[in-house]
C-alpha cells in the first residue's frame, strides 16, 4: 500500500508531501499521542497516527525513520509542524476519523502493527 492509497481508505486531506512521497510503500502503522510511546514500543513502523499536532510529531517520525504522519480528529497543525515536514520529507495527512476508526480501516486495508522493540 502507497501513502497515496491511505489518502482515499482515510478521506484525509494532504497537507503536505509531493509525488514522490505519496508512492512510497508502506505496511506497518502505529497510533499513539505520546511520543515517548513511540519511541520505546515501536520498531518498523512506516506511518505515525497521532492527535498531537506540535512539532514533537514530526520529530519522533523523522527519529524512527517514519514516512508518514496522520494527524486524526480534523485537529490542524501548527504552520511551523508543516514547515519541520518539509524540510525533514515526511508527509503529513489529516482526517476527520479518531485515531481507533483510522487504525481500524488501516487494519482493514492491510496495515500491521509491526514488531515491538
Amino acid at each position: 500500500m502507497t501513502v497515496r492509497d491511505i489518502i482515499g481508505i482515510l478521506d484525509a486531506e494532504l497537507l503536505y508531501g509531493d509525488d514522490e512521497l505519496l508512492d512510497q510503500e508502506v505496511a506497518h502503522a502505529c497510533g499513539s499521542d505520546m511520543m515517548s510511546d513511540v519511541l520505546a514500543f515501536v520498531k518498523d513502523q512506516a506511518v505515525l497516527l497521532t492527535g498531537l499536532i506540535n512539532t514533537q510529531a514530526v520529530r519522533t517520525a523523522e527519529m524512527m525513520d517514519m514516512k508518514c504522519v496522520i494527524l486524526v480528529r480534523g485537529k490542524e497543525p501548527h504552520e511551523n509542524v508543516i514547515d519541520l515536514a518539509k524540510d525533514r520529507d515526511i508527509c503529513v495527512l489529516k482526517t476527520e476519523h479518531t485515531m481507533f476508526c483510522a487504525c481500524g480501516l488501516l487494519y482493514q486495508h492491510g496495515i500491521r502493527g509491526g514488531e515491538k522493540v
